[in-house]
Order: C-alpha cells, then sequence, then structure tokens
C-alpha cells in the first residue's frame, strides 16, 4: 500500500470542509463505523449520573449514546470544530433533556461544567497541530480520579479497509509521503508514542485495548458502485484523484469497484478494521 494513507488533516480543516464532507455523508460515515463504535462505547461502560464530554462528536450519535446511558442525573456535552456538524446534532438531539453541543476547538477550550467525570472521543483526537498543548487541555477536563477513553485507528497496513483501498488508488496516482505522527486520521497508531504524550499531559495510568472486526465501507447495504462514490466523495485521497485527468479517475474507479466487489459479503462491502482503544485515567 502507500504510505499516502497518512495524509496530513488539521482540525482546523474539520470546521470547513472536513466538516461539511462528514456532515453530507454522514448516514455513510456512520454506518462505516458502526461496528467499532460500538464496540468502544461497550469498553466505556458509561454509568448513571455520570457527566461526560464527547470530544470531536461529529453530528451527535456519540453524544446521544452517551446522554442516554448516563440516564437523566448525568450530562452529555458535545464538542466539534465544525459548525456544520454541531448544528446537525443539535438537531438530531432536540428533545433530549440532558445533552448540549458547543462548537469549539477542543485544543483551547474551557468548558462550562468541567472537570467532567468522564472524557470520551470516538476519532477525534488525530487531528491537532500542536498535540501536547492540546492533550494538556484535555486532562484539565477531566476531575482527579476521572477518566477519558479515545478510539483511534491503528496502523494503516493493519486496516484491510484502508490498505486496500491505498494499494488501488497508488497503481494509478502517486500520493504524499507520510509525515511521522503528523495530524491525520492514523497520527496515534503508535502506543509507544501515544502513552509518553498523555503521561506528559497529566494522565496517571494509560492502557491499550485492540479492537479489530468488520468495517462495512459505506454502511450496510451498499453496492461496490456505490461505495465508490462515497469514497471519491468524502475520504481525504479523493482530492488528489479528482485533479488526475479523465483517464486515470476511471482507472482508479474501476479498481476500487473491482475491489469492493471481492469484499462484497450479503450486501454489504465488508473489510477488516483495527484501532485502539485507550484508556488513561486523570
Amino acid at each position: 500500500m502507500s504510505d499516502g494513507a497518512t495524509e496530513t488533516i488539521e482540525a482546523e480543516e474539520w470546521s470547513g470542509a472536513m466538516g461539511e464532507k462528514w456532515l453530507a455523508n454522514l448516514d455513510r460515515f456512520e454506518g462505516m463505523i458502526a461496528p467499532v463504535g460500538s464496540a468502544f462505547l461497550d469498553h466505556a461502560g458509561f454509568k448513571a449520573g455520570e457527566h461526560v464530554i464527547d470530544i470531536g462528536c461529529g453530528g451527535g450519535g456519540t453524544t446521544i449514546a452517551i446522554a442516554r446511558a448516563v440516564g437523566p442525573s448525568g450530562t452529555a456535552l458535545g464538542v466539534d470544530i465544525s459548525p456544520a456538524l454541531v448544528a446537525a446534532a443539535r438537531k438530531r438531539a432536540a428533545g433530549i433533556a440532558n445533552i448540549a453541543f458547543v462548537n469549539a476547538d477542543a485544543a483551547t477550550i474551557r468548558p462550562e461544567g468541567a472537570p467532567f467525570d468522564r472524557l470520551f472521543s470516538r476519532f477525534g483526537s488525530m487531528f491537532f497541530a500542536d498535540r501536547p498543548a492540546a492533550f494538556a487541555n484535555l486532562r484539565r477536563m477531566v476531575r482527579d480520579g476521572g477518566r477519558a477513553d479515545f478510539a483511534v485507528w491503528a496502523p494503516a497496513k493493519e486496516n484491510g479497509w484502508i490498505a486496500g483501498m491505498m494499494e488501488s488508488v497508488s497503481r494509478h496516482v502517486t500520493l504524499p509521503p507520510p509525515v511521522p505522527h503528523a495530524p491525520g486520521p492514523f497520527a496515534l497508531d503508535d502506543p509507544d508514542y501515544v502513552r509518553p504524550l498523555l503521561l506528559d499531559a497529566g494522565f496517571r495510568t494509560v492502557d491499550f485495548t485492540r479492537w479489530q472486526g468488520e468495517q462495512h465501507i459505506g454502511g450496510a447495504g451498499i453496492r461496490p458502485a456505490e461505495a465508490v462514490d462515497f469514497v471519491l466523495g468524502s475520504l481525504s485521497f479523493a482530492t488528489t484523484i479528482a485533479e488526475q485527468d479523465e483517464e486515470v479517475g476511471r482507472q482508479v474507479r474501476d479498481d476500487l469497484t473491482a475491489l469492493f466487489a471481492r469484499h462484497q459479503r450479503g450486501g454489504s462491502i465488508v473489510m477488516e478494521g483495527a484501532a485502539w482503544f485507550v484508556t488513561a485515567t486523570a
């Protein structure tokens, strides 16, 4: 596979084009990460009465699940840098009394209600430009003795869904070389890098649980051609492909369609995924 899977994406990009792309494909994205997301919520094991902050909450699906888990005696606050996603989250959560959302940069925000019992982030912590400062700020959001849970992707080469796509794309397009630990989806894929980062931020203990399972590209019930449309309209490498001539674009599309056809099962495109669930004690 090409190392282009580690393309740099900083948090600020989510306040504009990346956030808009996620919103436009919200059901597809949430369907794709539903297996790992459900496992991560189970891993967190929220209890009634807990006060939780959800970092990088996106369209609010995880925040809504947390609000239901902690019940009326608890609260859930979702934070996201994208105004469009926060607006969508508020609309989806209408009528839920113990939930709120704020549009802000988690690297610098001092949220009302802090410190919280729990901090939760499903794939929302990998995009900070100044990572030590950002995680020190996250630590301040959690009370002493509280708990933070971060879901981050394992290395790209261990994620069949992205490795397969990048192999197909790199046959036709030269993708940018990686910058180790640069902001992007796989920035926190190495426990030996993440552990000292969190300890230096002020967390006392850091533990890792590996998740491995299925990723349904574009969600359940999607045909290969539809999965290609989703990928080329939403993932970060799509911009590079869009800059190529028409013939290269056709070749990429053909290879991706063939890849997804090989992984079609029961009406879905099923590929392997791997992630780390990182639990830190404040």
